[in-house]
């Protein structure tokens, strides 16, 4: 039975007991005149129906709690099977996830087997070429034949092996061929070409003998060091004392002799920015020269001065002391003969007028100065512009040859370099000897206005002296 049906059933029941109270509390009616006898009321016991309807819904509890406890019985045998079916699945997922798993890790490794094999494959035929185009520049056509070309993979390597370690054993040898040879002036000779293995070769002829060098396709020239008695020695069959040789790892690759390097061809290297840089660094070493020898006319005459025209100031003798002062040429004679001119002005009108001579000689001392530190100044730059534009030269020849001959691309970058190089070793001096003679015409302006000041104070010290003694 449902909780509706059950609520309903308690709703009646209090209903009629309801009434059955009410039916009790009543007060009993007037009474009416007497009427006509009629049948009785049938007689109904509320309290006997409500233990009917107590004990009908006390039995349908009874009957709902037995099936609830039979529902939560079987719910409890359905959860836990459902429980059991779940933990099946989940192990059947750990198992299909384990086998994925495996058979992934399957896939890969046979990916790489597959990968391996393949690259493995690419290496033995790009072997057997290099072998064949090795062994055939000596005349070998083992590897070219149809017989070797049917041979599986493990056989074509054994026979690789057997024919290069014969080849090798031959090639380790002596060897003495007749052959032709170029001497160091170009010109070919006939003579005996003596094989010592495959790295050296020696060249003996009727006009000259000694170690070779490849030319280039198998040919041979003279070294520039002949070694003349290690091939007379090997052309009589005997083993000198001192092996003079040059060894060469491939006889068809040509071998130029270094590029002896002097400082003229490196200097041309830089091009036209590299002979800017160095214009410019011998105009700037002109001016340092011509600053030093007008920093050192001017300061070389102050003390002279000042023994000079000391005398004279001493005794009062203003003109004395200039003429004696114009004797001499340079800044610092003309602003101690300024000093002089005024030394009845008053001292700060007179410290004024030997500021103002100093200032208008710094032109002349600071002459060059500007131009010096500018040359060091740009220097730097113009070669930074030489290596920046001889590197874009290098990469267009990359673009056009590719990167096939690293001497080439280190030689073009060697080459952009050379204009840094020289930025540096022009500005570098420039900056020193700059700074040297700025410095130096700062101590040359110190001592004219010493001196000046000394002239001043010699002549003060005179008129004080003798205006005491008038005192007196």
């Amino acid at each position: 039975m449902s909780t509706s049906l059950i609520r309903s059933v308690l709703l009646s029941g209090l209903c009629l007991a309801s009434l059955n109270v009410v039916a009790q509390d009543t007060p009993a009616p007037a009474p009416t005149p007497a009427a006509p006898a009629a049948m009785p009321a049938p007689t109904i016991s509320v309290e006997k129906a409500y233990q009917r309807e107590y004990a009908l819904l006390e039995e349908q509890k009874r009957e709902l709690t037995t099936r609830i406890a039979d529902v939560r019985q079987q719910t409890e045998r359905d959860t836990a099977g459902m429980e059991g079916e779940i933990r099946a699945l989940e192990n059947q997922v750990f198992a299909l996830r384990s086998e994925a798993e495996s058979a992934a890790d399957a896939l890969n490794r046979a990916e790489q087997t597959a990968l391996s094999a393949a690259e493995n494959a690419d290496f033995l035929s790009a072997t057997l070429e290099q072998a064949k185009a090795t062994l055939g520049s000596y005349g070998d056509t083992t590897l070219q034949s149809d017989a070797f070309a049917q041979m599986e993979s493990t056989g074509q390597l054994d026979t690789l092996f057997q024919t290069a370690t014969q080849r090798l054993a031959t090639l380790g040898q002596i060897r003495r061929e007749t052959g032709a040879f170029f001497l160091a002036d170009g010109s070919e000779v006939q003579g005996q070409i003596i094989r010592f293995g495959n790295i050296a070769a020696f060249g003996v002829s009727e006009k000259a003998s000694g170690a070779l060098v490849p030319a280039g396709g198998e040919r041979f020239r003279l070294w520039k060091d002949p070694a003349v008695d290690s091939a007379q020695a090997l052309a009589e069959n005997k083993l000198p004392a001192l092996l003079q040789t040059y060894l060469f790892e491939n006889a068809s690759a040509a071998i130029s002799d270094p590029e002896v390097k002097t400082i003229v061809s490196e200097m041309q290297k830089g091009g036209f920015i590299g002979y800017v840089i160095l214009v410019l660094g011998g105009i700037a070493m002109a001016l340092v020269v011509l600053r030093a020898i007008f920093l050192q006319r001017s300061g070389a005459s102050i003390q002279n001065i000042l023994e000079q025209i000391a005398p004279a100031v001493r005794t009062g003798r203003v003109e004395d002391a200039i003429t004696a002062a114009k004797r001499f040429k340079g800044s610092a004679a003309r602003v101690v003969t300024a000093a002089l001119r005024n030394l009845d002005r008053d001292r700060e009108h007179l410290e004024d007028i030997v500021s103002e001579s100093i200032l208008h000689e710094s032109t002349y001392l600071n002459r060059f100065g500007a131009i010096i530190m500018m040359i060091a100044a740009v220097a730097p730059l113009l070669g930074l512009l030489g290596t920046v534009t001889g590197m874009i030269q290098t990469f267009d020849v990359i673009t056009e040859f590719g990167t096939s001959d690293p001497k080439l691309l280190s030689g073009g970058i060697a080459i952009a370099l050379v204009t840094t190089e020289q930025g540096l070793i022009v500005a570098i001096p420039c900056l020193l000897f700059g700074g040297l003679l700025n410095g130096w015409a700062d101590r040359i302006k110190d001592d004219m206005e010493k001196a000046a000041l000394r002239a001043v104070n010699l002549y003060q010290d005179v008129r004080a002296g003798l205006a005491s003694r008038q005192a007196v």
